[in-house]
């Protein structure tokens, strides 16, 4: 069954009248070679894309759904080349469609995607004539090759970004006329735009500027069981057990995350993550991540960007943050901004810690060991009352450790250890 889109010219996906079948057999020769590469070519295009076009690396999730996707339709290109496949049979792939309708939903530019698709192409392209040209064609054969595969690649996403823009725009209209969301481009409004009616705003929403805030991230992790109404509940059962001044302000962002802004006041009151943990009991599979209290519209938009910012750490692929956690936890600040670079925080660690970096029970135990030595002032006998283990046990263990890494300087171990604390597997090296 073919997908048709009103007013998408359909196109002849034939090889040229002149093509010889060595041409097709080239054809089909270059998307064969360009599969076995799939995954670094996959990588690469997602890298570039996070890198170059704004909004595209904010989130996790969103990272690794835009591979995901990059994923389907570098998939659907190389099957269409290998089997001289018309670009009109094609379904398009499901990853391709649910990553334009989060991001439809998180209020992300259309443009930033439509950009995406393009960009894609023409490194597709790129990447294509350069095997084209390792092949030992005649310049008339290559030219035939390169149109060939020019002609595809450029129908195809003609097509599909046709397709995943309209379910954008869809879902936009959908999600923006929702119960519950008619505030959602105001408040982007006010933490993107300097200069904003302040006033306008608080008479819409009901939600003073002009107190000291606490923004939260409160999401679903579990697939099964996402619903805004429970986000929506536990939100307000949690201003109520924090003794907020008032009802929160939430909007959802997408079917499984909500921003909300707790209101305070003029309390400049620390909000910790153990008092949410005590005093909020949270549905199964909902999770938290707070800012910290702050002041008037400044303190509304940077409170928001701390809830964000450990709400990525928070949601890393192997994250071992709590279900709980606050940007003011103990080195949650640092870490979020560490792991915007993996590569490079990764490279880090194992440069400060050696063997302990690897990914083996005797290398955390040892991790565990170090870092609690330097958080109870390097107490062997403290150290030992916390891991209930002998004192002889922890004095080899922190000898053993600090001869493994590279560098004697604290400051630096300790961060590491934090780093693989909060990071696991993500900068672990396997044993």
């Amino acid at each position: 069954m073919s997908t048709s889109i009103p007013g998408l010219p359909l196109h002849d996906s034939q090889l040229p009248p002149s093509a010889t079948p060595e041409v097709r057999a080239a054809v089909a020769q270059v998307g064969k070679r360009l599969r076995e590469n799939e995954s670094e070519i996959v990588r690469y295009l997602t890298s570039l894309m996070t890198r170059d076009i704004d909004q595209l690396d904010v989130d996790p999730a969103l990272v690794e759904m835009l591979e995901a996707s990059v994923h389907g339709n570098v998939s659907t290109i190389l099957h269409v080349l290998s089997n001289d496949i018309p670009v009109e049979h094609l379904q398009p792939t499901t990853a391709a469609v649910e990553y334009a309708l989060r991001l439809a939903q998180r209020d992300v530019p259309s443009n930033s995607l439509v950009r995406a698709y393009h960009m894609g192409q023409n490194e597709m392209l790129r990447i294509i004539f350069g095997y084209v040209d390792e092949l030992d064609l005649s310049k008339h054969e290559s030219l035939v090759v390169m149109r060939r595969i020019s002609d595809v690649v450029s129908q195809y996403i003609e097509w599909i970004t046709l397709y995943v823009f309209q379910a954008y725009e869809d879902e936009r209209r959908r999600w923006i006329g929702a119960e519950g969301n008619v505030l959602s481009s105001r408040i982007h409004e006010i933490l993107r735009t300097p200069d904003v009616d302040t006033d306008s705003f608080e008479r819409e929403s009901g939600y003073s500027l002009d107190q000291h805030h606490v923004a939260v991230i409160m999401w679903s992790a579990d697939e099964g069981s996402r619903d805004l109404a429970v986000l929506d509940r536990a939100a307000r059962m949690m201003a109520t057990r924090l003794f907020a001044e008032g009802p929160p302000l939430i909007t959802a962002i997408d079917r499984s995350t909500a921003w909300i802004w707790l209101p305070l006041g003029r309390s400049d009151r620390v909000v910790e993550t153990s008092d949410v943990a005590q005093r909020v009991t949270l549905p199964a599979g909902v999770r938290v991540a707070l800012g910290l209290n702050a002041s008037g519209i400044a303190g509304f938009r940077r409170s928001h960007e701390q809830a964000l910012a450990a709400w990525g750490l928070a949601t890393m692929p192997g994250s071992l943050v709590a279900d709980v956690v606050g940007f003011g936890d103990r080195g949650v600040a640092v870490v979020s901004r560490l792991a915007r670079d993996l590569e490079f925080t990764r490279a880090w660690v194992h440069e400060v810690l050696g063997s302990l970096a690897e990914d083996s029970p005797n290398a955390a135990a040892l991790r565990e060991t170090v870092s609690v030595y330097f958080a109870t002032g390097e107490s062997h006998l403290h150290t030992a009352e916390k891991l209930n283990l002998h004192r002889n046990t922890v004095k080899y263990r922190v000898d053993k450790a600090m001869r493994d890494t590279r560098t004697t300087d604290r400051l630096d171990l300790a961060l590491a250890l934090t780093v693989c604390e909060f990071l696991g597997t993500e900068v672990l090296a396997q044993d």
